[in-house]
């Protein structure tokens, strides 16, 4: 009975009417089209591409993006960021017999070698090693099929309905697929943890080896860090039966972009292409700010939202208040409502809204990194041992007051 009181509690929170205001900008869409709302065009040789704002989360280039393929190495950016987010990086990790053994790319770890988590994400991105992925996923999640639960759990917690795991590693397996809009919200979430961005832009790494006298050095197999300007990520890929897979970012004046493609003979070229087409068509701006008074209510934007729009887009800005019931949990907590923001017919981004004199409004906002931290396992009980008080107590900062927000 406890519970059923908290979850029609919880349910009440999404009661709400409506209200249109004219005065109030808005964004921009948020489909998985080629360039959707610009009339500029750009072509790869990929068999699946797209491109992602990564603030936003706006698809803003895609050939058959929803199609899942085999994505060779790209798996393990979903490997990091899972070790990342439930791993300690201070940890020791040792490495089986299992993991020394691992065919295809490496980092030659030898059996019962021990290493930092942290300094093994560098060997497993910047080297794409199979054998440190291994390691990785024995430890994190208690052994490599553990992991991999785990790989899947996020998965469905982001969204990506294209995407299935079946190793750490990304060699071809039955079963084993992403698709180029998966892999770029993937790492579009991944990018938004300060320690996944600083591991994929170094481009030259040394950790200690205690096999030998010399200390490892590593050097990313990512050509795109010394060949773009801006270039700041992220991750190569190739088997015999998935071919040229590769991801990379790149940062210009503030906005970060990602770029895909999947099964590509020219990734190197095609990577420029779609970024310089990125930033030439889709221009970051703001769209609201926090603080921001609501003309004709005692009301305030709770959370400053920006948005990439192309050109003729930001005159299409509209939006629309969403206020609930002053009975609802969510009101008793301090909430007022919603903003919901629109270009034209297609829903943008939503901004929480308080009280003008509210002291929600001076909080600052939670990194969208930690709302998402530990939260797949934990919030369903599946590997983390937190407690169903806890997980409640996540759910609720998120709904009330978190910042919302994906071998060779």
């Amino acid at each position: 009975m406890r519970l059923n009181r908290i979850t029609n509690g919880l349910l009440r929170v999404f009661a709400a009417g409506c209200i249109l205001l004219s005065g109030v900008p808005l964004a921009a869409t948020n489909t998985a089209t080629a360039a959707e709302g610009s009339n500029r065009t750009v072509t790869t040789h990929a068999r699946g591409a797209a491109l992602i704002d990564v603030e936003s989360g706006r698809i803003l280039y895609s050939h058959n993006g929803d199609k899942p393929m085999l994505i060779a190495s790209l798996t393990k950016i979903m490997t990091a960021i899972v070790a990342i987010e439930h791993g300690n990086l201070n940890d020791m990790v040792q490495t089986s017999v299992r993991a020394a053994g691992k065919e295809g790319s490496s980092i030659y770890l030898q059996r019962g070698e021990k290493m930092t988590l942290h300094n093994m994400l560098y060997g497993l991105m910047l080297r794409s090693g199979n054998d440190a992925a291994t390691a990785i996923a024995e430890h994190v999640g208690g052994s490599e099929e553990g992991f991999v639960l785990m790989m899947n759990e996020k998965a469905q917690m982001l969204g990506l309905e294209n995407s299935q795991f079946m190793n750490p590693s990304g060699l071809d397996a039955e079963g084993h697929y992403s698709s180029a809009n998966d892999l770029a919200k993937l790492t579009a979430y991944a990018l938004k943890n300060p320690i996944f961005k600083e591991i994929v832009k170094t481009q030259r790494k040394t950790a200690p080896n205690p096999n030998d006298q010399w200390d490892y050095l590593w050097k990313n197999k990512n050509k795109m860090l010394t060949m773009y300007d801006g270039a700041d990520g992220v991750k190569t890929g190739y088997t015999k039966k998935s071919l040229r897979c590769l991801v990379s970012s790149a940062t210009r004046d503030g906005q970060q972009l990602v770029a895909v493609t999947l099964n590509d003979g020219d990734d190197w070229n095609d990577h420029q292409k779609l970024l310089n087409f990125g930033f030439a068509t889709y221009h970051l701006s703001e769209v609201a700010h926090k603080g921001q008074p609501i003309n004709g209510y005692p009301l305030a934007v709770g959370r400053t939202l920006v948005y990439p729009f192309a050109e003729g887009e930001k005159e299409q800005l509209r939006s629309k208040l969403n206020l609930i019931d002053v009975k609802t949990t969510a009101y008793l907590l301090g909430e007022r409502g919603t903003l919901d923001w629109f270009v034209g017919e297609t829903k943008i981004g939503s901004t929480p809204v308080y009280d003008t004199q509210s002291q929600r409004i001076k909080l600052a906002d939670k990194p969208s990194w930690v709302i998402g931290g530990n939260s797949s396992a934990a919030a369903f009980g599946s590997v983390s041992s937190d407690t169903f008080w806890h997980a409640l107590k996540r759910t609720l900062s998120t709904l009330f007051g978190g910042k919302e927000a994906a071998g060779w």
